[in-house]
């Protein structure tokens, strides 16, 4: 847990971004008979049946000091999808950058094995070389800003039905540009002092 918080307590360095990383699902569902509009008076009705269509999968990306994400809608969360995801947010988001300080849970797809399941051994070594990782602590969760994206995305843009993934593709995307536009940081305020004063009982009785 300390060691998270250390990493959030660091400075803005362009050089080293602090990137956030989590993944999540999203159930694709149809409807059975389509929902008849609102009007004046009277809201959306919608049949509560319904046909599900399967599930896509949500990699999300947060540079909580620059206010910066993004999020990408796949059909599966393999290795191979993972170490994808990663490769974009290395050679694509952050190019130039010496290192990107990735903050994510212990998915056992979220290690640098992924890299060299997904890519031969030179690309893979290349892209783990520019990755420093931080891994939250089993059931500390709450301590990845990602998971705090994911729930303002479902919140704010997948509460409702949809039942194609190319749809959700296109509203996460409409959805990320609008976030990115706002620049909007993410002021994490929780420190080390606080964790060592509030959350005693997790550490050690000498």
């Amino acid at each position: 847990m300390e060691d998270v918080l250390e990493v959030y307590a660091r400075p803005y360095n362009p050089d080293a971004p602090v990137v956030c990383m989590d993944e999540s699902s999203k159930q694709l569902v149809g409807e059975v008979t389509p929902p008849i509009p609102c009007r004046p008076g009277h809201p959306t009705l919608m049949d509560d049946e319904y046909v599900r269509r399967g599930v896509a999968e949500i990699f999300m990306a947060v540079e909580p000091l620059a206010g910066r994400r993004h999020v990408e809608v796949t059909e599966r969360r393999t290795r191979t999808d993972w170490a994808s995801f990663i490769r974009t947010l290395l050679d694509g988001l952050y190019p130039g950058a010496e290192r990107v300080v990735l903050v994510m849970d212990n998915l056992n797809t979220h290690n640098t094995a992924s890299l060299y399941e997904a890519f031969p051994p030179e690309e893979a070594r290349r892209l783990a070389a520019r990755l420093e990782i931080h891994h939250t602590p089993k059931h500390g969760s709450w301590l990845n800003i990602a998971e705090i994206e994911l729930s303002a995305l479902k919140r704010q843009c997948l509460n409702r039905r949809i039942a194609l993934i190319s749809l959700m593709q296109s509203d996460v995307r409409a959805w990320e540009d609008d976030r990115n536009n706002r620049m909007t940081p993410v002021k994490w305020q929780f420190t080390t002092a606080d964790a060592r004063t509030k959350l005693t009982r997790l550490y050690p009785k000498l």
